[in-house]
């Protein structure tokens, strides 16, 4: 993907968010982005799209199996989850002191 046109997202690596779409939705459980895929537009979602992989044997990993894994999901299934309102919100972006800060469309709240 060229850097030219590079999309911006509002979400990052450590925020709350509620799935929205798909089948893990659930708009009342916020849960924690451990990884955000800027190349595919995908996040790693804790706890959401668990699939199971086979592993081969390894020197990590002696005996190999069956392990359950989260799968990305896509970023657009996703929306930040405003604590103040109790509830999942669109985010606008300001800037203030020459940084670009993350505000709650809800709320009004900035978004640590």
């Amino acid at each position: 993907m060229s850097n030219r046109f590079k999309p911006k997202y509002n979400i990052k690596k450590g925020d709350q968010v509620v799935i929205i779409a798909g089948d893990d939705k659930d708009l009342k459980k916020p849960r924690t982005v451990l990884e955000v895929i800027l190349d595919k537009g995908r996040v790693l979602v804790e706890g959401a799209n668990i699939v199971t992989k086979h592993t081969k044997p390894s020197a990590q990993n002696t005996k190999g199996g069956i392990v359950k894994v989260e799968a990305p999901i896509a970023i657009s299934n996703v929306q930040l989850w405003d604590a103040k309102a109790g509830a999942p919100t669109k985010v606008k972006r300001t800037r203030q002191d020459g940084k670009v800060i993350r505000i709650s469309k809800k709320s009004g709240e900035a978004i640590k």
